[in-house]
């Protein structure tokens, strides 16, 4: 029998319940191809980060089994142990040259690897500078610290600059954002963070998981989009969106991986990332060679035609230069009440409530990928516009 404050473990679903509407562990019937099918309709997918559509292409599939048959469905080990194989490495490698950096590491999970990277880095006695919109994933790694926690506004580097000026007395300052934030489509400017953080003796910390296969002219995310030939600080992404895969990656001068590589409790602890995972992203990465461009021009088009859109239907979006529509719907009711439309209408997007968001922020994020064809995307305008009037005529 379980103990009496079991029963005091309960989740508010009141809400979803007046609305007969549930979007969260939505069971899609199938992957990602198209169509895709959820809870017995087809819908258009616009809530996965397959921002290039190569979850489904041939060619990710088919180099996923050939790493099966060579390799087997698991490496059954960490990658301090048995796990960092031939093909293991080869990712390493070809991470390393992606991204410019001195080494990588690969992790079951962009998740893990944030929360874990910084027990290998800081304690009590330092102090992070974070800013106030970063991923949940950060800020919970930050706070297991115990160490100082300092917000800063989002993207304001001034305000970064009156922080660094006050923490002369802590023994290690880290500075911590993301590229893309994911609920907003907003861009971090790293290259001035970066200047502060070296300026001010502090070790830049960037998660890229938004950006990497979607920012910069040749996909190589926010180092190439911010321009940054030397940087100096850590860079972590998750493999599971624009790349189509799993896992995440962390990367730095050969020094500081030299250091993760023994001290990260959420690496060597890990089993290493599954070989037909990593085949995949192999020939996805060399995909993004030759076609990012022609990908990268259809992401945009799609994304500015379904923002031209939701402002002729109305809606406040966030404003941000990545290819992600964010819907300002604010209250909880009034953000459900806008998906259980969409979805209504067969398009199927991404709700997100506190604590995702500040209260009140409630958002409706649409990525359309550049797998859409134009009569999809024609079709998911005309739902976010027909959505939005029915909205608009319930709001109360």
């Amino acid at each position: 029998m379980n103990p009496k404050w079991v029963g005091e473990l309960k989740v508010d679903v009141s809400l979803a319940r007046e609305l007969g509407f549930n979007p969260y562990y939505a069971e899609l019937e199938k992957g990602l191809g198209k169509p895709a099918r959820l809870a017995g309709r087809e819908v258009l997918d616009l809530a996965s980060n397959n921002y290039l559509g190569l979850a489904n292409d041939p060619r990710v599939l088919n180099a996923a089994r050939q790493a099966l048959d060579e390799n087997g469905l698991s490496l059954c080990g960490t990658p301090i142990a048995t796990g960092s194989n031939r093909i293991y490495n080869q990712l390493c490698r070809s991470l390393e040259q992606f991204s410019g950096l001195g080494r990588a590491l690969l992790y079951p999970s962009c998740y893990q690897a944030n929360m874990g990277l910084f027990t290998a880095l800081a304690g009590k006695q330092d102090v992070v500078l974070v800013d106030q919109f970063a991923h949940a994933s950060l800020l919970q790694g930050i706070a297991s610290l115990g160490c100082k926690v300092m917000p800063f506004l989002h993207n304001d580097m001034d305000h970064l600059r009156k922080l660094l000026s006050r923490v002369g007395s802590y023994r290690r300052v880290l500075v911590v954002s993301e590229s893309v934030f994911s609920t907003r489509g907003t861009i971090c400017p790293l290259a001035k963070l970066h200047a502060l953080a070296e300026e001010f003796g502090a070790l830049a910390v960037i998660d890229d998981s938004h950006g990497i296969g979607v920012l910069g002219n040749r996909g190589r995310g926010i180092l190439e989009h911010e321009e940054i030939p030397s940087y100096s600080g850590i860079y972590t992404a998750s493999l599971g969106k624009a790349l189509a895969g799993q896992g995440g990656v962390v990367a730095a001068s050969c020094e500081l991986m030299e250091y993760l590589g023994y001290a990260n409790a959420a690496l060597i602890y890990s089993t290493a990332l599954a070989p037909p995972m990593i085949g995949g992203l192999l020939e996805a990465l060399r995909i993004l060679d030759s076609e990012f461009p022609a990908r990268r021009a259809r992401l945009e088009t799609n994304r500015n035609q379904l923002l031209a859109s939701a402002h002729r239907a109305g809606l406040k979006t966030v404003y941000g230069r990545a290819p992600i529509v964010s819907i300002l719907q604010g209250s909880d009711r009034a953000t459900l009440l806008l998906a259980r439309e969409l979805l209504s209408r067969g398009v199927f997007s991404t709700p997100f409530l506190p604590p995702s968001v500040p209260p009140n922020k409630g958002v409706v994020r649409m990525i359309a990928h550049a797998g859409l064809t134009a009569d999809e995307m024609d079709n998911a305008c005309l739902a976010l516009e027909e959505s939005a009037k029915i909205c608009q005529e319930n709001a109360f």
